[in-house]
C-alpha cells in the first residue's frame, strides 16, 4: 500500500512538472506575425493627444 501511494506520488509531481514546463515556454513563446497597420483615424487621434500633453 505504502508504494503504491509512493508511485503515485511521483507520478503527480512529475505530471506538475511537465505542466509548470509547458506553460512557461508557451508564454516564453514570441510570435513572428506581420504587425497590423493602425487605421489612419488612429494616427490623427495620437499626434493631438501627443500635442496636448506638451503644452
Amino acid at each position: 500500500m505504502t508504494t503504491v501511494l509512493i508511485i503515485c506520488v511521483i507520478i503527480v509531481l512529475i505530471v506538475l512538472l511537465l505542466t509548470i514546463l509547458t506553460t512557461n515556454k508557451a508564454y516564453n513563446y514570441e510570435h513572428k506575425i506581420d504587425p497590423v497597420d493602425p487605421l489612419p483615424g488612429e494616427n490623427e487621434e495620437n499626434k493631438e493627444d501627443d500635442n496636448s500633453n506638451n503644452r
